[in-house]
């Protein structure tokens, strides 16, 4: 995928854009964004995990479907269907997918790594 092609898009059908196969069960996709913002689909199956780390960007995180086990920081607490958590910039965090599910992660600023 050309991500350059996604830059600044306005107006995206779900459906023009590939998941990205991570592992482990986990897959994404990142929608469009600029070099302020970014919106990503994270999929996960059932028991999946998203590693503990940090990273400089401000993240805001969308419970779309599922449930899963987020840690942040020294704090654990299960969030469902409609809960939200926010990352603090360089705050470690994780996630174990309890019931198969989707995240929808925003970025400030995007994340380059992402792109590679």
């Amino acid at each position: 995928m050309n991500f350059k092609d996604l830059t600044n898009k306005t107006l995206i059908s779900d459906t023009d854009l590939e998941w990205e196969i991570l592992g482990g069960g986990v897959k994404r996709k990142v929608m469009p964004f600029d070099n302020n913002l970014m919106l990503v689909k994270v999929d996960f199956e059932k028991d999946a995990v998203g590693t503990i780390h940090n990273h400089p960007h401000l993240q805001l995180s969308y419970v779309a479907k599922g449930s899963f086990e987020v840690t942040m920081g020294e704090e654990k607490k299960v969030l469902n269907e409609g809960d939200v958590f926010f990352a603090p910039s360089n705050v470690f965090h994780g996630v174990v997918c309890l019931e198969a599910g989707l995240l929808i992660d925003i970025f400030n600023p995007h994340r380059e790594d992402f792109l590679k």
